[in-house]
This record gives C-alpha cells, sequence and structure tokens, in this order.
C-alpha cells in the first residue's frame, strides 16, 4: 500500500478510474429522465446543466470518499490491489480533497438549482459516503448503494420543481425501480469477492448467503426492479414506447443472470457494467422517444 505519496500530476486516466466516470450511466440516465418527464421533456437549460453537473459532483464525491476510505481494504484484495491508490498512482490524501471538494461543489450547485435541494443536498451527500462504511456492519450494504443511486429521479424532480409536490410520487417510484436494479447488480459484482469479504470480516448478501443463494436474490430484485420500472410508466402517464422498452430492458436484466452463474463468474463484469449500462442507457433513450413521440 502507498505511504501517502504519489506524483504530483497524476494522469487523467487515474483520476477518471479512481472515479470510475464510465459507471456515470448507471445513475445519470435516470436523473435525466425524471428531469425531462417532470417537465414534460422540455427542461430548461439551466437547470438540465446545473442537475448534470449536481450529479457528476455528487457521483465524484462519493467513488472518491470510497476509494480512500478503501485504500488499505483494496491494497489485500488481489482483485483490487491494482487500484490506483494501493499502487500509488493517486496519494490517499488527494483522494480525500477531491472527496471533500466535489462535495462541497455539489452542496453549491444543489442551492443554485433551488433551495430545497440545497436544504437536501448534506443529508444526501452523508447518505452516499455512508455507504463506503455500510459494508463493515450490514450485508444490505448493496441496498444501501441502490437507495443512493435511486434519489436521483426524486432529486432531479425537485430541482425541475423547486417544491415538493403531489407528482412526486413518480419519481419516488422511479428511484424505487432504481434502487432494486442497483441492488440487484451490486450483489452479482459482490460475488467476486464473497471469500474475500468473510475472511475480512466484511457484510455482503454473497459471503453472508453464499454465491448460489445472492445469485437467486439478485434475480428477485431485478424482477421487482421491472415491476418498479413497469409502475413508473402507469403512474407518470407514459406510452407505449416506455412499456415495450421496459419489456425489452427486462430481457437484458434476465440475460445477466443467464450468463453469470455460481461456479462460473468469469463474466461478471460483462454482467455488471456492460449490459447494466445499456439498461440505464436505454431507458432513457426510450423514455425521451415516448415523451417526445406520444
Amino acid at each position: 500500500m502507498t505511504d501517502g505519496t504519489a506524483p504530483a500530476r497524476a494522469p487523467l486516466a487515474d483520476w477518471l478510474a479512481l472515479i470510475r466516470f464510465s459507471h456515470t450511466v448507471f445513475a445519470l440516465p435516470f436523473a435525466l429522465l425524471a428531469l425531462f418527464v417532470a417537465t414534460d421533456g422540455r427542461p430548461p437549460l439551466r437547470v438540465l446543466v446545473l442537475c448534470v453537473l449536481a450529479m457528476v459532483a455528487a457521483r465524484t464525491a462519493a467513488m472518491a470518499y470510497n476509494r480512500w476510505l478503501d485504500r488499505a481494504i483494496d491494497a489485500r484484495n488481489p482483485r483490487t490491489r491494482n487500484r490506483e491508490i494501493p499502487r500509488g498512482a493517486i496519494a490517499p490524501r488527494q483522494a480525500l480533497a477531491l472527496a471533500l471538494i466535489a462535495g462541497a461543489g455539489f452542496v453549491v450547485v444543489a442551492a443554485w438549482l433551488a433551495p430545497i435541494c440545497g436544504w437536501l443536498a448534506l443529508p444526501t451527500l452523508a447518505l452516499l459516503f455512508g455507504y463506503s462504511h455500510a459494508k463493515r456492519f450490514t450485508a444490505s450494504c448493496h441496498l444501501w448503494l441502490g437507495a443512493a443511486l435511486g434519489l436521483a429521479p426524486a432529486a432531479a424532480w425537485l430541482a425541475a420543481h423547486g417544491a415538493i409536490e403531489p407528482t412526486l410520487v413518480a419519481a419516488l417510484v422511479l428511484g424505487l425501480g432504481v434502487m432494486l436494479w442497483v441492488a440487484g447488480f451490486d450483489i452479482l459484482y459482490a460475488c467476486q469477492d464473497a471469500d474475500f469479504d468473510r475472511r475480512e470480516g466484511l457484510h455482503s448478501w454473497p459471503a453472508r448467503l453464499g454465491i448460489p443463494n445472492a445469485l437467486r436474490l439478485a434475480r428477485a430484485l431485478h424482477a421487482a426492479a421491472a415491476l418498479g420500472f413497469l409502475a413508473f410508466g402507469f403512474v407518470a402517464a407514459l406510452g407505449w414506447i416506455w412499456f415495450v422498452g421496459v419489456l425489452l430492458a427486462s430481457g437484458l436484466l434476465a440475460l445477466q443472470h443467464r450468463i453469470v452463474k455460481a461456479d462460473d463468474l468469469s463474466r461478471v463484469n460483462l454482467a455488471f457494467f456492460t449490459l447494466n449500462g445499456v439498461v440505464g442507457l436505454w431507458m432513457l433513450a426510450v423514455g425521451l422517444l415516448d415523451l417526445w413521440l406520444l
């Protein structure tokens, strides 16, 4: 593990890898979907730009904090020992500084969006940072991560309206679907570390239940997520394009559980990132088509 020193200027690729910038395709599409639905497909440019900035800042803060907090664990795990902090590409203090700066930026941008967003920014940031600690005391850390990402639709809806009002229910339904979806694929990903987590005293459903039972739980969560996405279509009064899109996305969710087996985890990354990234972008695309065409 690094002793805290690092090159004065780490390459941009290392910083993007540290915060897993490519994983923005998980939460951002659903935040944008909620924003467009809340504004009948025509969000003000200012709100759209600030929402994207807030999402990027919040996610950057959460990921940088996670990497800083888990640096010793990552150094002991054969799967993660080559991450940026353990191999010395980025110093721990640099990662923590990034987390704090991005977190402050998130609070400022949220306040610019609407006063209520500013008031809720600090509790939201606490939830995001809290996830990094969750696996130290609860196997439900997967649901915690899901809840953190599932806040995105409600946050975007609040940004659009500037107040809590009845139509927020639609965003909460979408957020519930996102929470179940994220928890399901996070369980798939955690299967890779089931043995390591047991040895380290860390908590996850694969470590507690065993990989076969954890995979069954992930399937159930994804089935419930698909129902949540369908329910959002009804609550938000979307049309047939959305419902057909959800059915096709459900096929992608089912495919994940065909290619990841308890005795063969070699394609976990394909299921975790590629297929779920496609699901997020696909849901945004069909939602926008439904709004603009129907």
